[in-house]
């Protein structure tokens, strides 16, 4: 079951279907999804998508997966899922353009990272990002993330796998 986790300025909770119109305006944004698999989808396929997170993804407990809000607004999307992309679990995070440059991006990335060590017992959390996405380079490397290979992909292009460890005399849990 997807927790709930709080930070500072935001809260980190499951999708309700009142949601599903905010989850699209987020996916239908091109400055969000520009750096997200292989971009902008249809609409459509964005309703798909937040229909399967209640009946797939939340029905069978596969991952967590949460609706980012500040202020009651969903401001943004984030998961931590298993993924043979990097034999391990990778953290995914979105958020609307208005809200860049506050400092939410590394807020949001470490509240994941945290619940991955402590909540999941793990030993590394991996994010996988395009070269050319520096902001998202910048706050994982200021979160203890390393660049550990590269993953070519079909279209020539190539994708970042970055990595950080659980810090040595992190408890694991029971």
């Amino acid at each position: 079951m997807t927790p709930t986790l709080r930070t500072e300025r935001l809260l980190l909770e499951p999708y309700v279907p009142e949601d599903e119109d905010a989850f699209v305006a987020l996916f239908q944004n091109p400055q969000v999804t520009r750096w997200m698999g292989d971009g902008t989808g249809t609409e459509a396929e964005d309703r798909a998508l937040f229909g399967r997170i209640f009946s797939k993804v939340y029905a069978q407990d596969l991952f967590a997966v949460w609706a980012v809000r500040r202020d009651g607004a969903l401001i943004g999307h984030a998961e931590i899922k298993p993924t043979d992309t990097v034999s391990g679990h990778e953290l995914v995070y979105a958020l609307t353009p208005e809200v860049w440059g506050a400092g939410l991006g590394r807020e949001l990335a470490e509240a994941i990272v945290a619940h991955g060590f402590d909540a999941l017992g793990l030993t590394e959390v991996h994010a996988t990002v395009a070269p050319a996405n520096l902001a998202s380079l910048a706050v994982l490397g200021r979160l203890g993330f390393e660049h550990v290979r590269d993953i070519a992909e079909d279209d020539g292009g190539t994708t970042h796998v970055l990595t950080r460890r659980r810090p040595a005399g992190h408890p694991v849990p029971a």
